[in-house]
């Protein structure tokens, strides 16, 4: 494995500075459970290491005037373990409960999973489900990116050089309104996805109709993707099992999945349209369960 310079910021300032100093000769890392692999593998051959894991501030849950607000250097172990994602982020507990092992959810952020951009995360989904937005900083300032316009291809997105994606930010869960996801794969744990399927669900006051609906996928395009057609076919319509079924159909035929060692097209695009509807159902589940609280 190269040689490489381990430098420890403290604050987000210093951080800049060192972007700013080594420019490309630089690399973020945060668990690191990606981008060690990528160095060994040589994939990245950076000559300074920079980590985020001394820089304070970064590592927070909470729900804060209307708005659930997760650091960027947060676990996936302690997204499992936290009360207030397990009870009210439904889609986000089932995800990070599944992520991996519990020794890589010890080391593994939330914000290393987005930032590395592969069609595969597992956080992915059930953050666009959320409707998660990304707060960006850097030496010239913050910007927030809604999490749809931050991918821009496998292994890509929207940080420019000297950007550090510092929170994640979603809307504050209602008691109408519930998420779930599915990651389905070969194996029970240690294992990519073959395909990942978050769906959202806000309901009418009787639980008749679904008043409002989001439906993420992953390992379905080259990037973690909305299915708009499904959640319009969803907005207004009976929460019952037809509909569901309807938009099962219209998320498949939105998915863009690709044949891979881990799954052929046609199986992750038949997987869409089961998984879906059984989701949305999943999703009424709940809110029938919060409701009698």
């Amino acid at each position: 494995m190269k040689k490489f310079e381990y430098l420890k910021p403290t604050t987000l300032e210093e951080v800049f500075s060192l972007l700013e100093e080594h420019g490309e000769k630089a690399k973020l890392i945060a668990g690191g459970t990606d981008v060690v692999i990528m160095i060994k593998k040589k994939q990245l051959a950076p000559d300074y290491v920079i980590s985020l894991n001394n820089v304070a501030g970064l590592d927070n849950i909470a729900e804060t005037n209307g708005v659930l607000r997760i650091g960027s250097m947060v676990r996936h172990r302690a997204l499992e373990n936290s009360p207030l994602i397990r009870e009210k982020y439904t889609a986000l507990y089932d995800a990070t409960s599944v992520l991996g092992s519990v020794q890589i959810r010890n080391i593994a952020t939330i914000g290393g999973n987005i930032c590395t951009s592969a069609p595969s995360a597992d956080t992915a989904p059930p953050l666009l489900a959320l409707d998660a937005q990304v707060v960006i900083k850097g030496g010239s300032g913050e910007r927030v990116v809604p999490l749809t316009n931050f991918y821009l291809g496998a292994g890509k997105n929207v940080l420019a050089p000297g950007e550090v994606v510092t929170e994640f930010e979603a809307p504050k869960a209602l008691l109408s309104a519930a998420s779930a996801y599915y990651k389905l794969s070969r194996r029970a744990a240690l294992d990519l996805p073959i395909i990942g399927v978050a769906v959202y669900l806000r309901l009418s006051k009787d639980h008749s109709c679904c008043e409002d609906a989001r439906i993420a996928l992953g390992v379905c395009a080259p990037i973690p993707i909305r299915a708009l057609e499904a959640e319009t076919l969803l907005k207004g319509s009976p929460a019952d099992n037809e509909t569901f079924e309807r938009a099962g159909e219209a998320a498949a035929r939105e998915a863009k999945p690709r044949d891979s060692v881990r799954g052929a097209e046609w199986y992750r695009r038949d997987m869409v349209r089961v998984l879906v509807p059984r989701m949305a159902r999943r999703c009424v589940e709940r809110i029938k369960s919060q409701c009698k609280e």
